[in-house]
Parts: structure tokens; sequence; C-alpha cells
């Protein structure tokens, strides 16, 4: 399982109230920082809202960073997060 479909799995127990995209966005960043493009390290996470519920995107932002801390750890450098 690559890491875009780890914080699909990861995200998509938590967010039942969103449609959920995410793209690997490190083609973009390649020769920055050393990084080739090739690995996962930079995620764009668009969240839409279902319902017309209010949301609190501090919140959502919180919880995203912390539910994601391990692929972080193991290679994540970069992680952009739009709500809908």
């Amino acid at each position: 399982m690559n890491r875009k479909q780890r914080i699909d799995k990861i995200l998509s127990n938590k967010f039942d109230n969103f449609l959920l995209e995410i793209i690997d966005n490190s083609n973009l960043h390649k020769g920055h920082s050393n990084f080739t493009g090739d690995d996962e390290t930079h995620i764009k996470i668009i969240l839409t809202k279902k319902s017309k519920s209010p949301t609190n995107r501090l919140n959502i932002h919180k919880l995203i960073n912390n539910l994601l801390q391990e692929e972080f750890k193991c290679g994540l450098h970069s992680l952009e997060i739009i709500i809908n």
C-alpha cells in the first residue's frame, strides 16, 4: 500500500462527512532539498463537505496532522489541506 492509499484509509475513517481527494504533488518539488519527486513526500488533501453543517477548520487541520504523525516520521514532508 502506498502513502496515498494509507492516508486515504486513515482519513476516510474519520471524515465520513466529507468527500476526500488525495493528490501526490511530489513531482512539483523535484530538486528542492534533494527531493526526487518520486517518493510521495508532498501531499495535497481536499475535503469537500457533504452537508451544510458548520465545520471548525482549525480543528480539522489539527486532527489531520495528528492522524498522520506516523507518515511524517517515515518521509511525508509537506501537507496541504483544502476544505471546501
